[in-house]
């Protein structure tokens, strides 16, 4: 038992994946295809997966990038851009330092923050009136 000599073995450790990714494109094909049906959005959190170091990488690869982007400026920037595929959009929310905050697809036939509240329209109407009174003087 005591010969002393050392065997050595080569050990390969090879990527390791979660193997999510193709799952996760399926399943945004089937949320494009309800918003198609009924008008039904879905947001997937991409941080709420889990996934290997390269998977989100390869998910955004996959979806490519389209024609539209837009950047919101509200408690730091949050940049979408529509994918290669039309209606599923790539968003990322940051905070005052850039700092990622969240990472979305929503599939959707624009991004739901972009959508102008009730409240925002509402002030929109009084600064409309407003605009239009001094107009009239």
């Amino acid at each position: 038992m005591g010969s002393g000599k050392t065997i050595e073995l080569p050990v390969e450790t090879a990527a390791h994946e979660t193997g999510n990714v193709v799952p996760l494109l399926h399943e945004i094909r089937h949320a494009l295809q309800r918003l198609v049906d009924s008008g039904e959005t879905t947001v997937i959190d991409l941080r709420s997966l889990p996934m290997a170091p390269g998977e989100e990488a390869r998910i955004e690869e996959t979806l490519g990038k389209g024609e539209v982007e837009a950047t919101l400026n509200a408690l730091g920037p949050s940049k979408m851009h529509e994918t290669s595929i039309p209606g599923v959009w790539w968003i990322v929310h940051c905070n005052e330092d850039e700092a990622v905050m969240g990472k979305f697809i929503e599939v959707a036939r624009v991004p739901s923050i972009l959508n102008a509240q009730t409240d925002d329209l509402q002030v929109g109407v009084g600064a409309m009136s407003e605009l239009l009174s001094e107009k009239d003087d």
